[in-house]
């Protein structure tokens, strides 16, 4: 295994934000997906697609296949500011506590922690991008008088900026926030455990390569989907909301539930595991034969 201790400390971050630009590249499609299916109802709204086929479907046929990447610009932004930070921040406290712990791996609940940390981080420093992300990707639902027509993320940011005030770059933060510090210990932390246990303690991998990099990142992404999808509905929602439509993240997890059900905290699972599940496997391969070549060219390990 590849030993990230003696790396640079910006190592961690460049290499952990690279990852992620490569995985989203492969899953953008998916994550429009999800970002319609969330949104396909809400409130009077005809609720346009009956599954996620039916909505990759339509939106092939009717917008064409490069709309599938509408929003990529910002999906890319997103993965600089907050996977290089959250990838970044959580690499160097692992490697904080298991110096803390005389060369032992964290445990569990550390490692726990060292994702909340680096989620908390990330969410805070990505949330324009993701402001970006979310209006670029659901604008074509709007109707055609009410479509804002961003170009692209830097484009929708500057106009966002203009229009609507700087602090509308961090509108859902909190629920950003909230949805960073469930996910990415599930994630980060259940992706260090899993592979911890499969490789080093149960011994059901005989090498360090990739069979237990898509075990043990399966393994988190189902997990960190289904405990933090309801709250990346109630984030989209606050995203997309006109002024003065929600008091806040609880009164709007309050409407969606009576209006919609509860089962509405999970619409949309199967794109969001099939963005979350891929793109984890995606982002814990790259990162993985990144740190490998960063060891052998530029270490020299």
């Amino acid at each position: 295994m590849v030993d990230t201790k003696s790396f640079p400390q910006w190592a961690n971050y460049v290499l952990g934000g690279t990852a992620g630009v490569l995985a989203t590249t492969c899953v953008q499609p998916m994550d429009l997906v999800k970002t319609r299916m969330q949104l396909s109802g809400e409130g009077t709204s005809e609720k346009l697609y009956s599954s996620s086929f039916d909505a990759l479907v339509k939106i092939t046929k009717q917008e064409g296949f490069f709309k599938l990447y509408k929003g990529y610009t910002s999906g890319v932004l997103r993965q600089i500011t907050y996977t290089t930070t959250r990838l970044g921040v959580f690499t160097n406290c692992m490697n904080w506590v298991r110096a803390r712990n005389n060369g032992e791996n964290p445990n569990f609940l550390q490692k726990m922690a060292c994702g909340m940390i680096g989620g908390a981080c990330g969410a805070v420093v990505g949330n324009p991008a993701e402001v970006s992300l979310i209006r670029c990707s659901a604008d074509n639902r709007l109707p055609p008088e009410q479509r804002r027509g961003y170009t692209n993320c830097f484009q929708a940011i500057y106009r966002i900026v203009k229009e609507e005030g700087l602090k509308t770059l961090w509108k859902g933060t909190s629920a950003t926030v909230v949805r960073a510090v469930v996910l990415n210990p599930a994630q980060l932390g259940g992706y260090a455990q899993a592979k911890e246990l499969y490789y080093e303690k149960w011994h059901l991998f005989k090498t360090d390569g990739f069979g237990l990099y898509v075990a043990s990142s399966l393994t988190s992404g189902l997990f960190c989907s289904f405990v933090s999808l309801p709250v990346d509905i109630v984030k989209t929602r606050l995203q997309m909301a006109k002024p003065g439509e929600y008091a806040g993240a609880f009164d709007c997890l309050k409407v969606l539930m009576k209006n919609e059900g509860v089962f509405a905290l999970w619409k949309g699972f199967t794109p969001y595991f099939l963005r979350i599940g891929p793109h984890t496997i995606f982002t814990f391969l790259f990162l993985e034969q990144l740190n490998k070549l960063f060891a052998k060219y530029y270490m020299k390990q």
